[in-house]
């Protein structure tokens, strides 16, 4: 599919200046020359119209002219003079729960010139989702959480765009994808009945807006776009992940998975779209674990144990002492405890398997990874019963989403051409790890594909390409939202999937169940 010009761009014109004949407007002089570049003729605010009367004679009407894509067409945001060396940018934004992508892009070049990642302040008021909306409905709560947002967003374009000697002037355009909650509180729209029945969010569609009326400081007519979307729990940073891995264009089946406190789920091709959301994500991530950390400096993030010995491997980020485990590592331990005995099928510790290891922590029973003398906070580094428990509950909801949105269309895991799954746990995630302990379906390693940040990525689709925010349109047409908690067999199917890998050993041939 042939990708349209981006969403702001850049003409150098030579406009006819004022002659006896020709007394037309200055207005009508720089409509009628962007009309013969754009094929249409662009919108001229007023706010543009009163500067130029002075900017075109002062430049001899040889000018730049900067035009981004409105709510009706193209519309003329700016005129600067023809040596003018000015860039011309947008900024794309990740807006996530936990943390913040920004990516500045250079228009004119259509390349991201920076990246940057800052923590979202809103975690101050709960690490979870449903308590920035019970905090919200307190007081003047909202208007807390979108001036904290809103001044993340506003410090940090101030500080990149001064990083590339230029100011927040120079953004013209601002793309977000974010869930629903979180472009709720950007634009301080009420969240309070997104969490409950019968889960309503305030808007689905936000019109393009000035970024101004967000209250973000950028260029006066810069606008603002924000991702639709379907529902309280399919926000649209999944929207955005749909755009950016094209599995909407495409013949082939897909399957694309984003996990986060969430699991969300797309299946289909450019004919047929189906999505689901539900809860799988925190233990995956390794939020709710003892030793569970985010992948940072200190989280050990591959860990392997042989069969036949019991030693033990690992690896941490930033090569420091351990503090604690990441999601990738969870995954690899589970795995590789299974696969070495120490685990049974049915996710109970075997202690007479692993005796110096396994001991009892805190009144429970708990395998120990890493002894307190060679962690960093001086404490050890474990998993108890209680952590594989929640993790064989989230692996088995995991599968279970996935295998509902298979069978609500009468497809099977081998009628999928491409296994996208997104994020950090897309990036780090070993699918073969996964695999055995029956989170991920068996199907061959080479149809995994990770999207990396896929919500970022389709962010800065929409900027780099003005057919992109059509295209969104057109995805939300065709997809159909399976509402997963009143749906009986995912109940039934959850069942099954809590055995390792799952009760159905036909389901995961390649997984070789140990015996020791």
């Amino acid at each position: 599919m042939k990708h349209k010009p981006p969403v702001t761009r850049q003409f150098d014109l030579s406009l006819p200046p004022p002659v006896p004949g020709d007394n037309r407007s200055h207005e009508a002089r720089l409509r009628s020359s962007l009309e013969s570049e754009l094929g249409a003729a662009p919108a001229i605010p007023l706010s543009l119209c009163r500067r130029l009367s002075s900017v075109l004679p002062d430049s001899d009407f040889k000018v730049k002219a900067v035009v981004s894509r409105g709510p009706c067409g193209w519309e003329a945001v700016d005129v600067l003079p023809g040596n003018s060396s000015e860039p011309v940018l947008g900024v794309a934004i990740d807006l996530g729960s936990t943390t913040v992508v920004f990516y500045l892009v250079d228009m004119l070049e259509s390349k991201v010139i920076a990246t940057v990642s800052r923590p979202n302040p809103q975690r101050a008021h709960g690490e979870d989702i449903l308590e920035r909306i019970l905090f919200a409905g307190r007081g003047d709560g909202l208007k807390v959480l979108q001036s904290e947002i809103v001044d993340l967003i506003n410090n940090t374009i101030s500080e990149i765009t001064g990083e590339h000697g230029c100011s927040p002037g120079s953004v013209y355009y601002l793309t977000v994808a974010g869930n629903t909650t979180m472009c709720h509180f950007l634009l301080a729209l009420d969240p309070s009945h997104i969490c409950k029945e019968p889960y309503l969010p305030s808007v689905n569609r936000f019109d393009l807006m000035r970024a101004s009326e967000a209250g973000i400081r950028c260029h006066e007519l810069s606008w603002l776009y924000c991702f639709p979307n379907i529902g309280s729990y399919f926000g649209g940073d999944l929207l955005a992940g749909i755009l950016a891995s094209g599995m909407h264009r495409s013949e082939e089946i897909s399957m694309l998975v984003d996990v986060g406190t969430n699991a969300e789920v797309v299946l289909g091709n450019r004919d047929w779209l189906v999505s689901c959301a539900g809860a799988a994500g925190p233990a995956l991530e390794g939020g709710i674990l003892t030793c569970g950390m985010r992948a940072q400096p200190g989280a050990i993030e591959r860990v392997e144990i042989s069969p036949s010995d019991l030693s033990v491997k690992y690896k941490v980020i930033g090569d420091e002492a351990p503090r604690g485990l990441c999601g990738s590592a969870i995954i690899d331990l589970l795995s590789a405890m299974f696969l070495a005995g120490i685990v049974d099928v049915t996710g109970k510790l075997v202690p007479e398997r692993d005796p110096q290891r396994i001991r009892e922590i805190n009144g429970e029973l708990a395998w120990v990874l890493v002894e307190a003398d060679r962690t960093a906070t001086g404490k050890p580094v474990y998993i108890t019963q209680s952590d594989i428990k929640n993790l064989v509950r989230s692996k088995g909801a995991m599968y279970t989403i996935l295998n509902v949105v298979i069978q609500s269309v009468g497809v099977s895991f081998a009628d999928i051409d491409n296994f996208y799954v997104a994020g950090a746990f897309g990036n780090y995630i070993d699918p073969v790890k996964a695999i055995s302990i029956g989170m991920l379906p068996d199907i061959p390693v080479d149809k995994f594909k990770p999207l990396g940040n896929s919500a970022g990525t389709g962010a800065v689709k929409a900027l780099l390409d003005s057919g992109a925010i059509d295209e969104v349109e057109h995805i939300m047409e065709k997809l159909t939202y399976l509402e997963m908690n009143v749906r009986g067999d995912f109940m039934n199917q959850l069942t099954a999937a809590l055995f390792l890998p799952h009760t159905d050993r036909s389901l995961f041939p390649s997984v070789k169940v140990p015996k020791f």
